[in-house]
């Protein structure tokens, strides 16, 4: 929004968000004990401050109001919706207590009001996440963390309250390929590493025949790999070891395993392992792939999150949109064959990279619509932008949330959290947020 604001001295924005407040995933995805990474918010706000930007929270596109109706009040509407859903892991036993999604877990902790009925059961002594990337490591941090290292954070009460009384005290991770094909990055590895009060568990076996193989990577795999390597195989230094041995914690990467069903309790009540098929890596460089060898391994646990991916949804019928893939379909962020529609972010190419990745990427889209303009290709006179919106919103008994209306809340968040050294206590209720708000 920025770029284009800087680029078209004309331009207005309006950003429509279904949740009442901003920010999406930097509120609601980043992990409470990563406060720096937040600071993306006060570009957004500086922006949300220009006479020529306008925010409208709890406005739900595709059900409070259709793209086609957007389209017909702008110029040029784009999508950035990212990608809601989480991606199923298609086995028996998915749906039984203790099983979710890290997806749900994360928003769980970080106040999202959908998931804030999820009340995990954290009575289990190991938990078991599925996947290696960065979520799946933010969601062990989070189990592991000792709770007082948290209280400073904008983790809700709530959250900090059932982290409290956790007695997880493992947590593994498991993923299908090997130590060269984990998709987090060495700052999230670093931090776990040096968890106060837990250990790292890497099996050596793992990591053979690595080091010959470490020559030919990117460096920041290269990198990646080497501090695994050393962590799975060089003899700690004598400071790190009586750090390991007083640990009362443990968290542990359990490669070349794939899920092939969630074991139930004696009763059938609940989770309490998963079975695991052993898997050997075919293939090589980025077409590695794990194939089964036939052998099986329980893994006992009481909880199992799985972090295998997120995939985006269709947002309205009028948009074209490709299921398969869960993207919508476009060239460059255009949408095909829907002049004056644009698409950004996960949505634009799936679920993957970071908010760095996804901010160059906004950037693109806005070129691209900027050239169209340029060129002639979108619609020319005046459109009636967020007038023809207002007025459809108000028949239909929607009250959108303005910038200004955010203010109030954040205010009220940071007061809430001043009395207890929190930077907020977040609202998680939107029905509360509206009455604060007068709505």
């Amino acid at each position: 929004m920025e770029d284009k604001d800087r680029e078209h001295p004309q331009a207005h924005v309006d950003i429509y968000e279904k949740q009442p407040v901003p920010f999406g995933l930097v509120r609601f995805g980043v992990a409470p004990d990563h406060p720096e990474v937040k600071n993306v918010i006060n570009t957004f706000t500086q922006t949300a401050h220009s006479g020529r930007c306008a925010f409208w929270g709890n406005v739900e596109v595709g059900r409070d109001v259709t793209v086609p109706e957007l389209q017909e009040a702008y110029h040029a509407v784009v999508l950035s919706y990212g990608a809601e859903d989480h991606r199923a892991l298609e086995i028996p036993g998915e749906e039984l207590p203790g099983v979710c999604s890290a997806r749900a877990f994360v928003g769980w902790y970080n106040g999202l009001p959908e998931n804030q009925e999820l009340e995990p059961d954290l009575s289990c002594d190991t938990a078991v996440i599925l996947g290696q990337g960065n979520v799946a490591l933010d969601v062990a941090r989070i189990l592991l963390t000792p709770p007082e290292h948290l209280e400073r954070t904008d983790i809700t009460k709530a959250a900090l309250g059932v982290l409290r009384q956790s007695r997880v005290k493992t947590v593994w991770l498991v993923g299908r390929r090997g130590p060269l094909q984990v998709a987090f990055t060495i700052k999230e590895l670093r931090e776990m590493i040096q968890l106060p009060g837990a250990r790292p568990i890497l099996d050596p076996v793992d990591f053979l025949g690595l080091q010959d193989k470490i020559k030919e990577v990117p460096r920041p795999r290269k990198r990646l790999t080497e501090l695994l390597l050393r962590t799975a195989t060089e003899k700690p230094g004598p400071a790190e070891a009586a750090r390991q041995a007083s640990a009362s914690r443990a968290w542990g990467l359990r490669f070349f395993r794939s899920p092939q069903q969630v074991l139930p309790s004696p009763d059938g009540r609940r989770a309490a392992g998963v079975r695991l098929a052993v898997t050997r890596l075919e293939g090589v460089d980025e077409a590695t792939r794990a194939v089964p060898t036939g052998d099986m391994e329980d893994l006992p646990c009481g909880l199992v999150l799985s972090s295998i991916g997120y995939k985006s949804r269709p947002v309205d019928p009028s948009v074209p949109f490709d299921s398969k893939l869960g993207v919508i379909p476009n060239v460059e962020g255009r949408v095909m064959d829907v002049p004056g529609l644009y698409c950004s972010g996960w949505v634009k190419r799936g679920p993957t990279g970071v908010i760095a990745t996804t901010m160059t990427d906004s950037f693109l889209t806005g070129q691209m619509l900027l050239q169209d303009l340029k060129a002639g290709l979108l619609p020319s006179g005046p459109r009636p932008g967020y007038a023809a919106i207002q007025a459809l919103l108000s028949s239909r008994g929607v009250r959108p949330v303005s910038f200004s209306d955010w203010e109030k809340l954040d205010a009220e968040e940071v007061a809430r959290g001043q009395g207890t050294g929190k930077p907020r206590e977040k609202l998680v209720d939107p029905q509360e947020m509206l009455r604060l708000l007068g709505h």
